[in-house]
């Protein structure tokens, strides 16, 4: 790098790098590899995250709680402005890269058995790798350019995924879905870096939002009276930052547009769940730690940009999301679309944290997601796997991910069962999960901070805590539909083949490793208590809980949960349904609360009908035009060559004929014979006297 580091620094980023670039070269490695079911392919992604994952939990281990370290070198330079690239590691980088790779490393071990019959196992692998690339370096990157790209190519390698099938016309829906919603957050992000760019004039992000920050240290002095109200001015001895309010506002709009985008947060939330299209393991990866958790990432980056009304917004706004998407995974019966609303609804919990101030318990809650949902979808896939077995070997014509079609799966996947009860549990927040401590910290700090605001403020921890409920309820809903009872297809063929297992130890590892991570110990060696975690000691902003919330709103909502999860176990484990499959409620909930329908009819036809109108007026007004101008054009030049031919050539040719004329005819009288001479004297006489009598 560039400026001098002592040695220890220096080799810190010398071992980042090169975790950053294992993925990518293991990608290169896989692009000229022979074959498209390479077998090697695998193994090379692996052992790059696996050498990967353990460079950065040295990384970790050197910078957690320990000095920052930044190093860049210089880039490019445009007229006076110099663009550095380097890498920021801090509690926060170092976090998130070790993440990344933690959940990463079993999708791959994974993805070697539930990719191995595929044909395009080679390409899978690329494509993976360069995702965990595109990820690994968006965490690092120091300054706002470099983690606009990555944040692209991460927002590219996931449109690759997601459309791994490419013959399927779903898998390109999707694809292309998810491809322009992140656009639009993209565009948001992009206006975000010019409006601070502008105002700060630089980049960097630690300049801009570290512990020594100029945004943080400008906000600061606002509060202290340094701000002059009139002027929108923020005025610092020696430094003006000038920002008008409403330029302060579209910057935090590009911000939350970016993050509605990547972490699928309402309004830009659909892409999501049709993303559901592409191999469930990448469904895993993009739902844990990566993709969806980078959106997240951006606002623990920016925090200090927020005032507190666009905190608010943010509160509210993810409270939504959350118990919205919840009750749309209430009435859902594919497997793969419950856990993405489930994802949705989570990821709200995450942002709403933001919002009210939980900044540590939004990275907690981040970081304990993406072991137990990365757990669940890799138990769907081995469902979903076996379930086609029993689909194909009786050639029956049902949809695998279906749970309608599913029950007693418990007797035949033992191991799988196990592995959903634990990610199940953790998931629905109860005691001695890792869950528990993240989710009841957010609950706790939420109730907080309404407390002695309007009441309508109060409203956003009731909805935190009903959103708790119903998760729990959906889960259960979905392991009693998928583990408990008699298989639903069994009375429907007499002679059933069922022929399935858990699978081998590339399905059973990468499980039993996420498993870990459910658990309290990991994080806290109090199991119902999150306020001594070494995780919280790494950020200041937050608390895992405040006054007497701290025991009140955990096990009220721990009791209320076990008697969800009993009513929901009694319902569905003796097959009744109290709840009727019509109405309007019912309605709503099966139908993505009408989200796609109403984007269909207000936005999309829209537009289609302004395209479909502009290509008519293309075609028929301004081509029908030009034709005609055209063909106008071509009249006018027939007209100016006949006129040329015809008149003026004409009457040319009959000056040059009536000159020739008259020239033969007055050489008839210059031909030196004397009666031609006389004669032409006698008619110049003749012809004098007649104008003679007559004029």
């Amino acid at each position: 790098m560039e400026q001098f580091l002592p040695p220890a620094d220096s080799l810190t980023i010398n071992i980042t790098l090169i975790a950053v670039l294992l993925p990518l070269a293991a990608a290169v490695i896989n692009c000229i590899l022979p074959g498209k079911k390479n077998k090697l392919a695998g193994w090379i992604s692996t052992s790059a995250i696996l050498t990967s994952a353990i460079l950065s939990a040295l990384v970790f281990s050197l910078i957690w709680n320990a000095h920052p370290v930044h190093a860049f070198i210089h880039w490019f330079t445009i007229g006076t402005t110099e663009l550095n690239a380097g890498i920021l590691l801090n509690n926060l980088s170092v976090l998130m890269l070790l993440l990344v790779n933690l959940v990463a490393l079993p999708v791959h071990l994974y993805s070697i058995a539930y990719m191995g019959h595929d044909d395009g196992f080679k390409r899978y692998f690329t494509y993976l790798s360069f995702f965990c690339f595109s990820m690994l370096a968006l965490v690092v990157a120091d300054n706002l350019v470099t983690l606009y790209i990555f944040w692209e190519l991460v927002g590219f390698s996931s449109y690759l995924l997601i459309g791994f099938w490419f013959t399927r016309d779903k898998a390109v829906m999707a694809n292309k879905k998810a491809f322009i919603m992140n656009r639009i957050g993209d565009i948001g992000l992009l206006m975000t870096i010019i409006i601070i760019y502008s105002v700060f004039h630089t980049f960097d992000i630690d300049k801009l939002f570290g512990k020594t920050s100029i945004v943080e240290s400008v906000l600061l002095l606002n509060r202290a009276g340094w701000l002059s109200p009139n002027e929108n001015n923020w005025i610092v001895p020696g430094i003006s930052y000038h920002l008008p309010i409403i330029w302060q506002y579209i910057a935090f709009a590009g911000i939350f547009l970016a993050v509605a985008a990547k972490s699928a947060q309402f309004p830009l939330h659909t892409w999501l769940p049709d993303a559901m299209e592409g191999p469930t393991s990448i469904s895993a990866l993009i739902h844990a730690a990566t993709m969806v958790a980078a959106g997240v990432f951006l606002l623990a980056r920016v925090y200090p940009l927020f005032n507190p009304v666009e905190l608010t917004i943010l509160a509210i706004v993810g409270c939504f999301t959350a118990f919205m998407a919840a009750t749309i995974a209430l009435a859902q019966n594919d497997l793969k679309r419950i856990l993405a609303y489930s994802t949705i609804s989570q990821l709200g919990y995450m942002v709403m944290a933001m919002g009210v101030g939980a900044y540590s318990s939004s990275l907690f809650h981040l970081v304990t997601h993406a072991f137990f949902k990365c757990l669940l979808f890799l138990v769907a896939g081995v469902v979903i796997h076996q379930v086609a077995h029993i689909r194909d070997d009786n050639q029956l014509a049902i949809d695998p991910q279906n749970i309608q079609f599913m029950g007693g799966l418990r007797k035949k996947l033992p191991f799988t069962f196990i592995m959903a009860i634990i990610g199940g549990v953790a998931l629905a927040g109860l005691p001695f999960t890792s869950g528990f401590l993240s989710k009841d910290g957010i609950l706790t700090q939420t109730f907080a901070w309404s407390a002695g605001k309007n009441p309508v403020f109060e409203l956003v921890p009731v909805f935190s805590v009903l959103t708790t409920l119903l998760t729990a309820f959906y889960i259960t809903r979905m392991i009693v539909k998928v583990f408990f009872g008699e298989l639903r297809i069994a009375p429907v063929v007499s002679t059933l083949k069922i022929n399935i297992d858990d699978g081998g130890w590339l399905y059973k590892l990468p499980m039993l490793l996420l498993a870990t991570g459910c658990f309290f110990s990991l994080f806290s060696a109090n199991p119902i208590s999150a306020g001594h975690s070494w995780f919280l000691s790494g950020f200041l902003s937050g608390s895992a809980g405040e006054g007497s919330y701290t025991f009140l709103i955990p096990v009220s909502v721990t009791i209320a949960s076990l008697l969800v999860i009993y009513y929901a176990w009694v319902i569905y484990s003796n097959r009744a349904n109290p709840f009727p499959q019509r109405g309007i409620l019912f309605d709503i909930a099966c139908r993505e609360w009408y989200f796609d329908t109403i984007y269909e009819r207000v936005i999309i036809k829209p537009i289609l009908f302004i395209g479909r109108a502009c290509f008519w007026t293309d075609r028929r007004v301004i081509d029908g035009f030009i034709v005609l101008f055209a063909k106008a054009a071509i009249l006018f030049s027939r007209i100016a060559a006949f006129i040329d031919r015809r008149i003026i050539d004409g009457f040319i040719d009959l000056l040059v004929k009536l000159v020739r004329g008259i020239g033969n005819l007055v050489r008839l009288f210059q031909g030196g014979r004397v009666q031609y001479y006389l004669y032409s004297m006698l008619m110049a006489i003749a012809a004098i006297f007649i104008l003679k009598i007559f004029f």
